[in-house]
């Protein structure tokens, strides 16, 4: 319910439908039957989840979300990756801060590339290259580039 605030009166009451938008928002990510734990009581994954609940809830135009895959198990990663697929298809602007280089980067429309300033923008196959990479992590760093298997 945090996440809906400026919904609310100065004593607490709805002026909207706060309830059924956190409902559906805590089942849209798996966690509706965890509502009355404390989150010092879920797993890290559960955290994640809560907090994509909650930005889910808050019904913004756009989205930050800092290493959201970190400490998550893979179920969790689908969950979320499903909820960015959906924010993107109502046109919801999403910045997500990631260190991950693997392939979850196919499921983003655009990259950027920073390491103390702009090194690269654009989709994949500009930003993920080997000059970029070793520009933005120098010569201990081994770009593996992985094959297309039709």
């Amino acid at each position: 319910m945090m996440a809906r605030t400026r919904h609310r009166s100065w004593f607490g009451r709805s002026k909207c439908h706060c309830e059924d938008v956190v409902k559906s928002a805590l089942q849209r990510v798996g966690i509706w039957d965890l509502k009355q734990r404390q989150i010092g009581e879920l797993s890290g994954g559960q955290q994640q989840r809560v907090f994509l609940a909650r930005a889910i809830a808050q019904e913004a135009e756009l989205f930050f979300f800092d290493e959201p895959f970190v400490g998550v198990d893979k179920k969790t990663e689908v969950v979320i990756f499903d909820v960015f697929a959906e924010l993107r298809a109502q046109n919801k602007i999403l910045l997500v801060i990631t260190h991950d280089l693997g392939s979850a980067l196919d499921n983003y429309d655009r990259l950027l590339l920073i390491n103390k300033e702009l090194i690269a923008d654009g989709d994949r196959s500009e930003v993920i290259t080997a000059k970029n990479i070793q520009h933005a992590y120098g010569d201990s760093v081994i770009l593996i580039q992985r094959e297309h298997i039709i």
